[in-house]
């Protein structure tokens, strides 16, 4: 059953709870009161009150006609005039990989001062057993430290110095402590080629930083001693209730770097014992250079499209297809056929796939491919995203309007906007990313992070960068003539990225019959100063009515399971496809 279908009978079944006396023979279990609903629905209504029941939304309305739906054992939740917005869904994030290591990883996302950043190293150095590694693995640049630079290697050596330390920056800048340089036995360019090169001091002796790309750097991070499985999935469970705590309640996982079939043991782990609480819509990415296309015809050989149910799903191929022009050169001519052979395999099967690209001096190369694709396997409706891609012009997003394709835009730019001023310029960079033309071509737009080395997972930073154009440094780098509206910065982040997911018939609204996946805002997001969006909390959080998450005031709300919700951080039916491509 299609997209259209599936939403058509979904509404057949919960037609007769918007009559006009709100009567219903099912009853609601819970109703949330007195508040200001944002269904996000296609005229973006506003209502006082939701009723939930059997973990789906039965009816939106006034506080009166939705408490006349509650049962006599009923659940009713007085919002106190808060903003209720649905579940959140990064469209972009690598997140089965941030939560291996989220348990026992030191996170500088959102610390103020590199002092502070370097506190956490010496904490984690006194906590944990002498010789164990401390491993800072991305989300933060130096221009969110007051100091406004990167530790050195000796700061580094006084916080730890019984400890091999492994702090990396973005994909561009590693810093190895000595003792990790020796436990890693890197002492030349070699071992960290390709792509990588070390800093030498007067001596000619390696400093211990490595500038390098996203290839050298995944392979230096893949040498780490790997948490067990048991701390894998502590760490997964702890990283989704921090993601639920910030109003997520799904995810598109863009699989990526220092990603392999066991990388996903832990993810579904948590999804066998019913202890998933964040919905996943996961891509694979071919783990060996060279052998992409083998490698995913034969990783997808019992991953048909969608397989899987409503808590985790396979979403496709990506975002790392062919890995030789990945890391943003130009592609070359062999790249290009081997994409051109696995974007038509692709299309065959009827896979939605990501697709990694950022300069847009070479999109027209990948657009090329795409359109050859497009005319033996029709691509339009299998929901292609590409992903980042800051510098689109607005010829390049009218290609891809007619492709059906999805522009993935991530906030990479609150971290990294300075150095595109520096790049192409202050006055050239004010219209990028071009949000606002994308939407008046009618391009669907989807929110997300690309989380957790290279930004913050936090949505709601992503959504006040959106606004405003402003880094992390204080620097308006985009204007205000290709912001969003906060209508449209809020669709990106649901119905657009279920859209991507392709769960839209299920989620990202709050209409009925669709999941009672919602968050309860700490601020409205409609009418908080623009400044103050990133400061947003969830304060109660639901996934299909089940309580996730809880603050004050609600940190008493009963959880689904009788257990004290958390105060800190079938098989889906299948899509039909074309025919196979031989």
């Amino acid at each position: 059953m299609n997209v259209m279908l599936r939403f058509a009978a979904a509404l057949v079944v919960y037609a007769g709870l918007l009559a006009s006396g709100g009567a219903t023979a099912q009853t609601a279990d819970t109703v949330l009161f007195n508040g200001k609903i944002l269904t996000v629905d296609k005229d973006f209504s506003t209502q006082q009150a939701l009723a939930i029941g059997q973990g789906r939304v039965l009816a939106t309305g006034t506080s009166a006609a939705m408490k006349k739906l509650a049962g006599s054992k009923a659940r009713l939740i007085d919002l106190g005039g808060r903003t209720v917005i649905p579940g959140l869904t990064d469209g972009h994030i690598h997140g089965i990989r941030a939560a291996l290591t989220f348990g026992t990883e030191v996170n500088w996302i959102g610390v103020a001062t590199l002092k502070e950043a370097l506190e956490k190293v010496r904490q984690a150095a006194q906590t944990q057993k002498s010789g164990s590694w401390i491993v800072v693995a991305g989300g933060w640049t130096e221009e969110q430290f007051e100091e406004k630079r990167r530790p050195t290697v000796a700061e580094v050596i006084a916080a730890a110095p019984d400890n091999p330390v492994y702090i990396q920056h973005l994909y561009d800048w590693l810093l190895l402590s000595p003792k990790a340089l020796a436990a890693l036995n890197i002492r030349e360019d070699a071992d960290v080629a390709p792509g990588g090169k070390l800093e030498r001091d007067a001596s000619n002796n390696p400093t211990g930083v490595i500038a390098g790309n996203g290839n050298a750097l995944g392979k230096i991070f893949d040498k780490l001693p790997k948490p067990t499985l048991n701390e894998q999935v502590d760490g997964s469970r702890k990283f989704f209730r921090e993601m639920n705590s910030l109003g997520i309640t799904g995810i598109v996982d863009g699989g990526g770097v220092s990603m392999y079939p066991a990388s996903y043991q832990a993810v579904f782990k948590l999804w066998r014992d019913r202890q998933l609480n964040v919905r996943v819509a996961y891509h694979l990415c071919a783990p060996t250079p060279g052998s992409e296309l083998a490698d995913l015809r034969n990783l997808t050989q019992l991953l048909p499209p969608g397989f899987g149910d409503d808590m985790l799903h396979f979403n496709g191929p990506g975002e790392i297809l062919i890995w030789a022009d990945w890391t943003d050169g130009d592609i070359t001519p062999d790249g290009k056929a081997k994409l051109y052979d696995l974007l038509r395999w692709a299309a065959g099967k009827g896979y939605t796939i990501q697709l990694h690209w950022n300069p847009e001096r070479t999109v027209h190369d990948l657009l090329d491919v795409i359109e050859a694709v497009n005319d033996e396997y029709p691509v339009r409706n299998l929901r292609w995203a590409i992903l980042h891609l800051y510098g689109a012009s607005e010829d390049s997003l009218k290609r891809m309007k007619p492709l059906g394709l999805i522009w993935g835009v991530q906030d990479g730019l609150y971290f990294g906007g300075e150095r595109l001023q520096r790049e192409v310029g202050a006055e050239a960079a004010l219209e990028l990313p071009r949000i606002a033309t994308a939407f008046k071509l009618g391009l669907t737009v989807a929110g997300g992070t690309d989380a957790h080395r290279v930004s913050s997972y936090n949505p709601f930073v992503a959504l006040q960068w959106y606004l405003d154009g402003t880094t992390i440094g204080g620097v308006q780098t985009r204007g205000d003539a290709e912001a969003p509206s906060r209508r449209q910065a809020l669709e990106m982040y649901t119905r657009n990225t279920a859209f991507a997911a392709n769960e839209d018939d299920k989620r990202g609204t709050l209409e009925p019959g669709k999941f009672a996946d919602l968050a309860v805002l700490s601020a409205d997001y409609l009418t908080a100063p623009v400044k103050e969006i990133g400061k947003i909390k969830s304060v109660l959080t639901m996934v299909g009515g089940k309580v996730v998450y809880a603050a004050a005031p609600f940190e008493n709300v009963a959880s689904d399971s009788g257990e004290a919700p958390p105060q800190a951080p079938s098989l889906r039916a299948k899509r039909s496809n074309p025919e196979a491509a031989k």
